[in-house]
């Protein structure tokens, strides 16, 4: 096969990928009406169908995926604004230096992650480095928000060039924003499991973040050490809805 047939070829295929993937879309938005389509799914359908190439195998293994995986927009905008404000409490914990340059700036910190969140580093990463990542999510080892510890770790690598130049709002966002696709996905693949790892071993966590393991079942601290929930406050005059300890009890 000469290079035009192989072009053409490849073309079609891409053609008929797209045709496909949108009416899979569509069978799994009558399928599932209450989640119906929102804006990511073809970019989670996609290496699905590019690695089964059938269009029946592909549809339930995107309905096993949407079932199974929790990184990823659902209609309601409370999942994402969760997700973020966990986000926010594990970089003010982990990588206090970019979060203190951020308030500096009176900026939220983690606005740039959003679409990696929606999209689960599919914009981010080459295709093959995303989908580790995505076998790394699934596996719900020890949290089942792993994708944030993905965050955390792109931060924290790359989050330095933005303290040491001192880069403002629409700098950072510009800064973050060309990062895609040239990022080392096995690094920032690395340093999130280290992080994971050293959130594991914290001897207290605020209370913001008591439920980030909640879903895994007592797998969680396999040690069998359990850290201790210090309530920060902020719950007007109710107590910790999370269970924490307040640590200023401790003086009375």
């Amino acid at each position: 096969m000469t290079q035009d047939e192989t072009q053409a070829s490849n073309t079609a295929l891409h053609s008929h990928y797209i045709g496909t993937d949108r009416f899979i879309l569509l069978n799994y938005a009558v399928y599932n009406p209450v989640m119906g389509y929102t804006q990511g799914m073809s970019d989670l359908l996609a290496p699905i169908l590019a690695e089964l190439r059938d269009e029946a195998e592909t549809f339930w293994c995107f309905v096993g995926l949407m079932q199974c995986t929790i990184f990823f927009s659902s209609p309601k905008d409370t999942d994402m604004e969760i997700n973020l404000n966990y986000l926010r409490e594990l970089v003010r914990l982990m990588v206090p230096q970019f979060d203190s340059h951020s308030a500096s700036c009176r900026w939220d910190g983690v606005v740039f992650a959003h679409r990696w969140i929606l999209l689960c580093f599919k914009r981010e990463f080459p295709e093959s480095q995303a989908l580790n990542m995505w076998e790394a999510c699934w596996a719900h080892y020890q949290t089942d928000y792993f994708h944030l510890f993905l965050c955390v770790a792109i931060i924290a690598i790359y989050g330095e060039d933005v303290i040491t130049q001192d880069l403002r709002t629409d700098e950072m966002l510009l800064y973050f924003s060309n990062l895609a696709m040239h990022m080392d996905g096995d690094l920032v693949l690395r340093k999130a499991r280290g992080l994971l790892h050293q959130f594991r071993l914290l001897p207290n966590i605020p209370c913001t973040l008591a439920k980030i393991c909640e879903l895994c079942g007592p797998g969680m601290w396999d040690s069998g050490y359990a850290p201790i929930v210090e309530c920060v406050g902020n719950h007007g005059n109710h107590s910790c809805p999370h269970g924490g300890h307040d640590p200023a009890m401790k003086c009375m």
